[in-house]
């Protein structure tokens, strides 16, 4: 299967965080499964970085290393991506979620996710 990961998931996940779900884990670490990050994530993480509200000790350009060691594929904005964002209902505020919201529906792909604004939209998704 095609999954995408929602910015938490995948710092909890490269950070070994007991809030990661069993089920979410287990699917991540899942080599027959394909796992998408979005740029928007990345995005999303280093502003907070610069901001000093998330701490990632070893800098961002580890955190990207490690998104790449793990084997996760990074997801570039589209044009569609970008268009079905201004079709999306608005059921969540923060623009880099609806832009992998957007992301997910227009590729097909599952999104590992808590967030229960997310779950909300007509995607697949899992936690």
């Amino acid at each position: 299967m095609n999954y995408i990961l929602d910015t938490h998931t995948i710092i909890w996940f490269l950070n070994g965080d007991d809030k990661l779900s069993i089920k979410s884990k287990e699917i991540i670490e899942n080599q027959d499964n394909y796992k998408f990050v979005s740029i928007a994530s990345v995005w999303e993480i280093a502003i907070k970085i610069s901001l000093d509200k998330f701490k990632f000790d070893k800098g961002l350009k580890k955190f990207l290393d490690l998104i790449d060691d793990n084997g996760f594929d990074l997801i570039p904005i589209s044009f569609d991506h970008a268009l079905a964002v201004s079709t999306l209902k608005f059921i969540h505020r923060d623009p880099f979620d609806r832009l992998i919201v957007s992301q997910a529906m227009v590729d097909n792909l599952t999104i590992i996710t808590k967030d229960e604004h997310i779950v909300q939209y007509d995607i697949k998704s899992i936690w």
